[in-house]
């Protein structure tokens, strides 16, 4: 089944290739699955429910090989966190209690 999509994939690369003069990389089936967990795992899916959609049995295949992340993402997780805290202080200045705790937020 994967050399019958592969050879589709490569088919619609050179096809593509020979149209436009900016070219296309290979891709591959499994191209599309490192970019279909990546994809996944950028907005905060569960790393766990990940690992099962994938088929794997070792969370660190999910985690280390199939995930990237980059200098923005890092950045976008610390301004998420910045955001999180400074509507946490918003919060406690209102009602004067502590109504938000990290409890309430998923660990990734």
């Amino acid at each position: 089944m994967a050399m019958h999509w592969e050879h589709r994939f490569n088919h619609m690369v050179k096809r593509y290739n020979e149209i436009y003069w900016v070219q296309m990389p290979d891709i591959t089936p499994h191209v599309c699955r490192h970019t279909y967990c990546n994809n996944m795992a950028k907005p905060g899916m569960n790393p766990k429910t990940l690992q099962y959609l994938m088929g794997h049995s070792d969370i660190g295949v999910t985690l280390n090989t199939y995930t990237y992340l980059g200098l923005e993402d890092v950045a976008d997780e610390l301004k998420r966190m910045e955001d999180l805290e400074m509507a946490r202080k918003e919060l406690e200045k209102t009602k004067g209690e502590k109504v938000v705790s990290q409890k309430m937020f998923r660990a990734i």
